[in-house]
């Protein structure tokens, strides 16, 4: 067996053993050993393999298998160019603390800076996004026993880093593999992988984990010695905020909210949005003036990363406001200097003293309420605008999208306004996984992310799959429409508000008067394009929908298929300022 084969069987097979159940795989010449053995693997059922031919599209789709299943997934490339596309999506994974492998071939060290084809540095190449980098050796002949054991050893490495076993900060992970020719299997080997353990190296026949994950510096509220009195009550107006999260944080934070009496004001994508305390369209009531400054909290405990409004991020900045921060990532969120505390864990939910928190911070009587009541006047005269009108706007949209899908679902949601629409307009229900790319929030490789989360969502029994984004987002990543021959394909309804440019800059401060001139030309951006027929063209159903009725239909054909409603900028930004003045005058 050459060397490179051997190298290429023996990282897989660890892979494998090290709890990788999916891989991507984006063709290429020479990374052609590792492909080989990713298919080998997949032929003998122990994972299952993805193939793309755009590796952006590709790092995307690990992006969200890696997202949804919580598990590392390898993207694999060849080298040159190609590896530059990994770079957007291991940036968003280092924000968002995503388990993404970067497996990208490379050429042997007598051939780099020599002009050769293919060839560039990529030692180092993705810096500071990836928690753990490294050049393997080129395999040789003649070294077998040691270099197996040296290849195991990187690749179980790689794991511990990427799912943060060892220090509680997961992410990606970039290994670059040099290789020399010959690049295929001697002769003819249609044989599938051996069985885990075949491969010689190993000390005994278990993958390398960590025994234990690493908790950070320790819980903010510890839990107090047995028999400890409970100390002197003191009021104190907590308020929980919470932003892009694992699912299983955020839902460890609605039961702690829940035990304490702290209104939670949670992102979709929070894993606290639906759980008990959770708040309907936090923005709109932050923004509301006197009703906010007279509810602002003394305390607001951030789990997560809140990325998504102006009004949460000016409470989280105001002097009078102490804010205690939970992140098991040392880039902890803190874009005001506010942050007072830092704790890598949730406080301990059984850490109660007489009616408060072992703190001594007593929640004054009726302050969830308060916020339940708000909420839901401001909800209200949400939907009595909305309702009014009987197109299927942006805002309708996301809130009449969130309300109609079957328990069960997958939802994932794109950067700029969709997101944004369903955090002020959506009512917060529960029995949803709510996904979105907001490590570093941009559109690219959205398309992806969503199949790639789908196919792990229903992998694992999950129900339909669902995304909604807008359509510049749809076209950023149109070669994720393309699954090739024998690919997997997921239930998966892209829904896409197209108001035909960036319609979120109509919202903001390029949307006013003042910069009329230019607006269309580089705020608006109007493509101009079907995105009926480029979804057809591309193979996918496709369907537009113009009004409530219609989007329940299209909803109820099921994936895979795209489902485009049309809309206006300007019209939409009129409408969201309606919309935020009846919430205020609801709370005056």
């Amino acid at each position: 067996m050459n060397p490179s084969t051997a190298f290429a069987r023996v990282l897989v097979d660890e892979l494998v053993r090290g709890g990788v159940t999916d891989a991507v795989v984006c063709p290429g010449s020479r990374s052609a050993p590792v492909a080989l053995a990713l298919h080998q693997a997949e032929l003998s059922g122990r994972l299952r393999l993805h193939v793309r031919i755009d590796e952006r599209t590709g790092a995307f789709l690990a992006l969200g298998l890696a997202k949804a299943a919580g598990r590392p997934v390898p993207v694999l490339t060849t080298s040159g160019t190609a590896t530059a596309h990994l770079h957007a999506a291991a940036l968003e994974a280092a924000h968002a603390g995503v388990p993404l492998l970067l497996l990208t071939a490379d050429r042997p060290p007598e051939l780099r800076g020599t002009g050769a084809n293919q060839t560039v540095d990529q030692v180092g190449l993705y810096g500071g996004a990836v928690r753990w980098a490294t050049d393997l050796g080129v395999p040789e002949e003649g070294r077998e026993a040691a270099q197996n054991r040296y290849w195991r050893s990187v690749a179980a490495r790689a794991l511990l880093v990427a799912t943060g076993a060892l220090s509680g900060d997961p992410g990606p992970v970039h290994l670059n593999l040099a290789l020399r020719e010959p690049l295929l299997p001697d002769g003819h080997d249609p044989r599938p992988a051996p069985p885990a353990g075949a491969w010689a190296g190993r000390p005994d026949g278990a993958p390398w984990t960590a025994a234990t994950p690493g908790t950070g510096p320790g819980p903010m509220l510890a839990t107090p010695p047995a028999g400890a009195p409970p100390g002197p009550a003191r009021s104190r107006r907590t308020l929980v905020v919470a932003g892009d999260a694992p699912v299983a944080l955020g839902r460890g934070t609605s039961v702690i909210a829940e035990q304490r009496g702290w209104p939670v004001l949670g992102e979709p994508s929070s894993g606290t949005w639906g759980g008990s305390g959770s708040v309907r369209g936090a923005a709109l009531l932050l923004g509301s003036g006197a009703w906010a400054a007279e509810h602002r909290p003394d305390r607001v405990v951030v789990v997560g990363r809140p990325t998504l409004s102006r009004p949460v991020s000016a409470l989280l900045a105001h002097p009078d406001v102490v804010v205690d921060t939970v992140t098991p990532h040392p880039g902890w969120p803190d874009a005001g200097r506010g942050t007072h505390r830092v704790a890598g864990v949730l406080p301990d939910p059984g850490a109660v003293v007489g009616g408060r928190d072992v703190s001594g911070h007593v929640v004054p009587d009726g302050w969830a309420q308060e916020w339940a009541q708000a909420a839901q006047r401001a909800g209200a005269a949400v939907d009595e605008v909305l309702d009014a009108d009987p197109r299927l706007t942006a805002a309708r949209l996301a809130r009449d999208l969130v309300a109609a899908l079957p328990a069960g679902a997958l939802l994932v949601l794109g950067s700029s306004n969709p997101v944004r629409d369903v955090d002020r307009y959506a009512v917060p229900r529960a029995g949803l996984t709510v996904l979105a790319n907001r490590g570093v929030a941009g559109i690219d490789g959205t398309v992806s992310t969503a199949i790639g989360a789908a196919l792990a969502h229903q992998g694992a029994g999950g129900g339909p799959a669902y995304a909604l984004m807008g359509d510049l987002t749809f076209l950023h990543d149109l070669q994720g429409l393309l699954l090739g021959d024998g690919e997997r394909v997921p239930d998966l309804t892209l829904v896409v508000p197209d108001n035909d440019g960036g319609g979120i800059f109509a919202q903001l401060e390029p949307g006013r008067a003042e910069h009329a001139a230019g607006y269309r030309r580089v705020f608006g951006t109007p493509h101009g394009r079907d995105l009926v027929a480029v979804a057809r063209a591309l193979g996918w159903a496709a369907t537009a929908v113009h009004d409530p009725d219609g989007l329940r239909g299209a909803l109820a054909l099921g994936g895979p298929r795209v489902v485009v409603v049309r809309g206006d900028q300007r019209a939409e930004a009129d409408l969201a300022v309606r919309l935020r003045d009846a919430a205020h005058a609801a709370l005056s």
